[in-house]
C-alpha cells in the first residue's frame, strides 16, 4: 500500500465509521418512543427527526464548503486564512441557528403544512419541534466544525464525536423517560442534550489540538473572502435542492402507489444508504486531499489522489454489487419481516444491483469538487440530472409503473456522474 493510499484510508475510514453511527441518533429515539404505549408517539418522533433531517441537509454547506476552503488554505500553507475560515464558518451557522430561533413560529407551520402529520400525532410532533429547535445553534455550528477538522485532514475527532453523540443521547433519553417519567419531551431533551455535547467536546479538542492556530487569527481576514465563501454556499445550497426534491418526489411517487410498493421502496433505499455511507468516506478522502493538492498547486499529487480514489472506489463499487447480487434477498429479509413486502421486493430486487455502479462516480466527484471549490459544476450537473430524473419517471411509469420510477432513480444517478467527467474534462483539468 503506497503512501496515497494510507492517506486516504486515514481520512475515509473514520468517515465511514462516522457515517454509520449518524442513524443512530435517530434510531434511539424511535426506539425508546416505541415502547412508551402509543403509536403516536413514534410518529411525533418520525415527523420531527424529518424536519431536521431536512433542514440540516440543506444547510450542509456549511460544513461542505468549509472543508473545501479549508484544505485548500492548508495547502498554501494559509494559516491566517485557515483561522479565519473556521470563524467565518462559525459565525454563519450561529446566525443561521439565530434566525431559526427566531422564526422557528413560521418554520414550524410551513414543515407541518408540507408533511401534513395526522391531527393526533401533530401536537406531539410540535412539542418535539419547540425543544428540538433549541439545539440548532449547536447542530449547525457542529456541521461548521466537522467541514473544518476535514478540511485539515482529521476526520478521527469528528468520528469520536459523533460517537460521542450516540452515547451521550442513549443515556440522557433513557435517563430523562424512565428516570424522570418524561415522555416526548425527555426524547426531545435528550436530542438537545447530546447536540449540544458535541458542539462543546468539538470545542474543547479544538482548543486542545489547535490553540497554536489562534495566533494567525486575524480579525479584519475573517469577512475578506466572504464573497467567495457565500458564491461557494449558494451552489452548494442550490445543488442540495435538487437532490432534495428527487428524493422527496422519489418517495411521495412510491406512496402515490400504496403502502406495499412505498415499503418496498423505503427498505431497498437502505440499500443506496448503506453503501453512500462508505462511498461518502471516500469522497470526504478527496475533499480533504484534493483540496490540499489543489491549494498547493501540486499538479502530480492531485491527480495521484484521484487515481487512487477511482481504484478504492472500483474496490468498493464491486464489493458492493456482489453483495447485494449474493446476499440481497436475505439483507431484505433482515430490514423487515412482512411477508407481502418481502415477496414484491423480489420483483425490484435486481434495481439494488445496479446501484452502486450507477452511484459511485457522482460520490467521488463530488468530493473532489468541493475540494477544489468547482461547486458550479455540482449545481448544473444536479439541476439537469434531475429534470432527466422527472423526465423519464413522467414518460415511464404509465408504462412499466414502478419499475419507471427506479429506472428514473438510476439514470439520474449515472447522469450527474457523467455530467461532472464532462465538467472536469471542460473545465477543470487544464486549470490543476
Amino acid at each position: 500500500m503506497n503512501v496515497r493510499d494510507r492517506q486516504i484510508l486515514q481520512i475515509a475510514l473514520p468517515s465511514i465509521v462516522s457515517n454509520i453511527t449518524v442513524p443512530l441518533l435517530g434510531l434511539v429515539d424511535v426506539a425508546i418512543v416505541g415502547h412508551m404505549g402509543s403509536a403516536v408517539y413514534i410518529g411525533a418522533v418520525a415527523v420531527g427527526s424529518m424536519i431536521f433531517n431536512l433542514v440540516y441537509w440543506l444547510f450542509g454547506f456549511l460544513r461542505m464548503g468549509t472543508s473545501g476552503m479549508t484544505s485548500q488554505a492548508l495547502g498554501r500553507r494559509d494559516f491566517t486564512e485557515v483561522a479565519s475560515l473556521l470563524a467565518r464558518s462559525l459565525s454563519m451557522a450561529l446566525g443561521i441557528a439565530l434566525l431559526f430561533i427566531v422564526f422557528q413560529g413560521p418554520m414550524k407551520w410551513a414543515a407541518f403544512a408540507l408533511i401534513g402529520p395526522t391531527s393526533d400525532v401533530a401536537p406531539y410532533a410540535s412539542t418535539y419541534f419547540d425543544i428540538v429547535i433549541w439545539g440548532a445553534p449547536a447542530s449547525l455550528g457542529l456541521s461548521g466544525l466537522m467541514g473544518w477538522y476535514i478540511g485539515l485532514q482529521n476526520t478521527r475527532i469528528p468520528m469520536v464525536i459523533s460517537i460521542g453523540q450516540n452515547i451521550v443521547n442513549i443515556l440522557a433519553s433513557l435517563t430523562l423517560v424512565y428516570g424522570f417519567g418524561m415522555k416526548i419531551e425527555g426524547v426531545a431533551l435528550g436530542t438537545v442534550i447530546a447536540q449540544y455535547a458535541g458542539f462543546i467536546v468539538a470545542l474543547g479538542l479544538l482548543v486542545h489540538y489547535y490553540e497554536r492556530l489562534f495566533r494567525y487569527f486575524r480579525k479584519q481576514r475573517v469577512f475578506r473572502n466572504i464573497r467567495q465563501f457565500f458564491h461557494v454556499n449558494r451552489d452548494i445550497f442550490l445543488r442540495t435542492l435538487c437532490l432534495v426534491a428527487v428524493n422527496l418526489f422519489f418517495t411521495s411517487a412510491g406512496a402515490r402507489q400504496g403502502a406495499v410498493i412505498l415499503s418496498v421502496n423505503t427498505v431497498m433505499m437502505q440499500l443506496y444508504l448503506f453503501f453512500s455511507y462508505f462511498m461518502d468516506g471516500f469522497a470526504y478522502a478527496g475533499e480533504a486531499l484534493g483540496g490540499k493538492t489543489y491549494g498547493a498547486h501540486n499538479r502530480s499529487a492531485f491527480h495521484e489522489t484521484l487515481r487512487r480514489l477511482w481504484l478504492w472506489t472500483l474496490i468498493v463499487t464491486t464489493a458492493f454489487t456482489l453483495l447485494y447480487l449474493c446476499c440481497g434477498k436475505w439483507i431484505i429479509s433482515i430490514l423487515t419481516d412482512e411477508p407481502q413486502v418481502i415477496e414484491v421486493s423480489q420483483t425490484y430486487l435486481w434495481w439494488t444491483w445496479l446501484i452502486p455502479i450507477a452511484g459511485s462516480v457522482a460520490f467521488i466527484w463530488d468530493g473532489i469538487f468541493i475540494g477544489i471549490t468547482a461547486t458550479r459544476g455540482m449545481l448544473i450537473s444536479s439541476f439537469v440530472s434531475a429534470l432527466v430524473f422527472f423526465g423519464v419517471y413522467e414518460l415511464t411509469v404509465g408504462i412499466i409503473g414502478n419499475h419507471g420510477l427506479w429506472l428514473a432513480m438510476v439514470i439520474y444517478l449515472v447522469m450527474r456522474g457523467v455530467l461532472q467527467t464532462i465538467w472536469y474534462q471542460l473545465r477543470i483539468i487544464n486549470g490543476i
